[in-house]
């Protein structure tokens, strides 16, 4: 599978995730509308085309409601530049971000060193802390090792590499929505 193929088919999870919450409809009711947003997907090849510039997104169509929903996403982690699947693996770098990979993340993906330590203290920190991260580390038999996430959670999933990564992004998407109650800056 070849990286646009990857990214495509991070696409499509993220389609079937939000034509879920569209069936659901709002919780007062409602019908919900297609409400996209644009965002600055960092981090993804060039030839990923326009759909990586928005998010999907839907808004109740009461006039007295007009409330926003958000569905989770494998694409993105949140309110972050970067893309989901960037921001994870990145961090999961086992020997740290040495200046040869620095220098080469930077070439790849325009990420500055600053940035690439902003990730790995917020999956040992902020992420590790979480309300969710909490609740959620309780599902594995042994759960991930916090001083080694996010690597350690890849780890808990089967399949090759690729599904494994997207097994921990589906994992992750109720921390990508506001809607949620649950999302992390």
């Amino acid at each position: 599978m070849s990286e646009a193929s990857f990214y495509e088919w991070l696409e499509r999870i993220d389609v079937e995730l939000a034509e879920t919450a569209r069936a659901a409809g709002c919780g007062c009711g409602g019908v919900l509308h297609r409400a996209t947003y644009p965002c600055k997907a960092r981090g993804g090849l060039r030839e990923l085309g326009a759909g990586y510039d928005r998010r999907l997104s839907f808004c109740c169509a009461r006039r007295e409601c007009r409330q926003r929903r958000t569905p989770p996403s494998v694409r993105f982690l949140g309110r972050r530049v970067y893309l989901g699947a960037v921001v994870v693996l990145v961090a999961a770098m086992r020997a740290g971000p040495t200046p040869r990979r620095v220098a080469t993340l930077v070439d790849l993906l325009g990420v500055s060193r600053r940035t690439l330590e902003r990730w790995r203290r917020w999956w040992h920190t902020t992420f590790a802390e979480s309300v969710f991260w909490k609740a959620a580390a309780g599902r594995f038999a042994r759960p991930p090792a916090r001083p080694h996430l996010p690597q350690s959670l890849l780890e808990r999933f089967a399949g090759d590499e690729r599904e494994r990564l997207v097994a921990t992004l589906r994992f992750l998407g109720p921390i990508t929505t506001r809607t949620a109650g649950c999302a992390m800056a």
